[in-house]
């Protein structure tokens, strides 16, 4: 008998279009970190002995060639990098699936169908592998950790593929979905995204929507959602909200990031704000050039602003070009610019937090040399999330 592999499709073996991929290690330079060795030493240890957590990346291989990126998820099969995984010095993944380039089949994103498919791909890939597993619970998020093995939770960035069948919630959560993010960009059923110009915030469909969540045990996520639609959320939640990935509107003033009272309502929630490195978006006036530097300030003003408990990572970085998978979506992906939003220094791609692989070993380092204490840092690099979802997962 064969054995499975993940990679078969790229052999022709399941008669679906060979597209190249790029690779898991060596893309880009490695980080020049100015820390110190022994700093890194109690870097490395702090990830090997506690519990991490990525609020969200995406560990999947895209094309070399990100032009490829229709053709790739039109096969229906995304792979998932487990080597990169492996190295990464992370117990868990928060695993965002389905996001504005990945619909699977067709022109238009988030259809029920494609999700579906996607989830269950993705399942079959990973039952058959001995060190990553999927996370449903705080119990299995501990097993991983004792048993040194990488766990990944499954969710998705917008509740738009239920459309208004509030059901299909309990569906997704029956097959492993653990976070919802209430829209993407655009406005749904839900409630409004951060691309419209009217702000409608929640709808009741969206209230509706977040006490099913707060009963299954989905933790909410407002990352992608407008300003008022954040807040109504965390109003409407009697668990921890989460923001996965963004950064501070008071840092760089972009729609995509988040108002102070966005920020604070979260964390009065008890949830959590996880740090984005998509490129050109957590940039900073002290770091126009986006890096880890830049995103360090959107960290140290969150942390200024709404304490300790409430901040963490979600650096929303894959394996492959990101700067040039945004070219390919400009128009799916980001909101219209305002003409005096401020602009970044335009980069290939962002140093220091390129990959999921040298994530969490950089942020740490980072960490340690700033003189943070070994009880703030397992806070930030999982600890604060930890805490949150023993409150959501019910």
């Amino acid at each position: 008998m064969s054995t499975y592999r993940s990679y078969d499709y790229l052999d022709g073996d399941l008669g679906l279009p060979v597209v190249p991929l790029a690779p898991e290690f060596g893309r880009v330079p490695p980080w020049r970190s100015d820390v110190p060795a022994e700093q890194v030493a109690r870097a490395e240890r702090l990830l090997a002995e506690n519990i991490t957590i990525s609020l969200h990346d995406h560990p999947v291989l895209f094309p070399a060639d990100m032009a490829d990126t229709p053709r790739y998820n039109r096969t229906g099969r995304q792979h998932t990098a487990f080597a990169g995984l492996r190295a990464a010095g992370l117990t868990v993944v928060f695993d965002n699936m389905m996001d504005g380039t990945a619909c699977v089949t067709g022109n238009a994103p988030w259809q029920w169908d494609d999700v579906v498919t996607d989830l269950g791909m993705r399942l079959a890939d990973l039952a058959h592998q001995p060190d990553v597993v999927v996370v449903r619970t705080v119990a299995d998020i501990e097993a991983a950790h004792a048993d040194g093995r990488v766990g990944l939770v499954f969710g998705l960035e917008a509740a738009t593929p239920i459309g208004n069948d509030l059901d299909k919630l309990d569906v997704l959560y029956g097959l492993g979905i653990r976070q919802i993010g209430i829209a993407y960009s655009d406005a749904n059923a839900l409630g409004s995204g951060l691309n419209e110009t009217v702000d409608g915030g929640l709808t009741a469909l969206g209230r509706r929507a977040v006490r099913r969540m707060n009963q299954l045990g989905l933790a909410v996520d407002v990352s992608h959602s407008s300003d008022r639609t954040g807040i109504d959320a965390c109003a409407a939640s009697d668990r921890p909200v989460l923001i996965t990935h963004a950064g501070a509107r008071a840092v760089w003033d972009i729609p995509r990031l988040k108002r102070d009272d966005v920020l604070r309502a979260v964390a009065d929630t008890g949830g959590v704000i996880g740090m984005s490195a998509a490129p050109h978006t957590t940039v900073s006036h002290a770091h126009p050039r986006h890096s880890i530097a830049s995103v360090m300030d959107h960290f140290s003003y969150c942390l200024d602003l709404v304490g300790i408990d409430a901040v963490g990572f979600g650096p929303d970085t894959l394996y492959g070009d990101h700067v040039g998978l945004h070219t390919v979506f400009a128009g799916l992906l980001a909101a219209a610019p305002r003409p005096e939003a401020p602009v970044p220094e335009r980069v290939r791609y962002v140093e220091g937090l390129e990959n999921p692989t040298e994530n969490f070993h950089n942020l740490a380092a980072w960490l340690v040399r700033d003189g943070f204490t070994d009880e703030e840092i397992v806070k930030v690099l999982g600890g604060n999330v930890l805490r949150a979802l023993r409150s959501i997962w019910i």
